[in-house]
């Protein structure tokens, strides 16, 4: 009998560790899953002296107007082909 047991105990031990082999870890995952969009950097300018640019919100040097924060250029559609 306790041969027996010794020898069910082996074989649900044996049968865990084959199936933790094989499942995959979500937190580990997520990398492969999901795709993380870079946090865009934020800068501030002057809207009289756009050559000014700050990276965190003040007064411009040259006039001491407020610094605005800056927006990403637009792009411009193209025309369409005839």
């Amino acid at each position: 009998m306790k041969k027996v047991m010794l020898m069910a105990i082996a074989i649900l031990f044996a049968t865990a560790t084959v199936f933790a082999a094989y499942t995959t870890n979500p937190i580990s995952d997520t990398t492969k899953t999901k795709k993380v969009k870079p946090v865009a950097k934020v800068q501030y300018t002057c809207t009289m002296h756009p050559e000014v640019i700050s990276d965190k919100p003040g007064k411009c040097p040259k006039c001491g107007m407020t610094l605005v924060e800056k927006k990403p250029a637009k792009k411009k559609a193209e025309p369409m082909k005839k």
